[in-house]
């Protein structure tokens, strides 16, 4: 942050499979899953595999996560706000 000159607002707390992260203004799910430590966030379907970013662009849909219970949100894309709640994933999200 110094580098870049960045200054940004207050960090904020989001909670995690009732874990509690620091997020900052502006960052996506999984910025602040990164930032906190977590690689993987979701388990394929078949085998349990785990997965998390991989295209980080939302092309892929490696990296989908459960915000504000609603499944299958990519987390390279969805901004976070104060209060938050993301939980991992296993296959489609649903109970198939």
């Amino acid at each position: 942050m110094e580098l870049a000159e960045a200054r940004p607002g207050p960090a904020f707390t989001v909670t995690l499979d009732d874990r509690e992260i620091e997020a900052r203004p502006g960052q996506t799910v999984a910025a602040a899953l990164w930032a906190a430590g977590v690689t993987s966030w979701r388990s394929t379907r078949g085998e349990g595999r785990p997965r998390g970013v991989f295209c980080g662009i939302g092309v892929c849909f490696d990296c989908l996560v459960t915000v504000n219970d609603r499944p299958n949100q990519r987390a390279c894309l969805v901004p976070l706000h104060p209060g938050d709640t993301i939980r991992t994933q296993e296959g489609t999200g649903h109970d198939d």
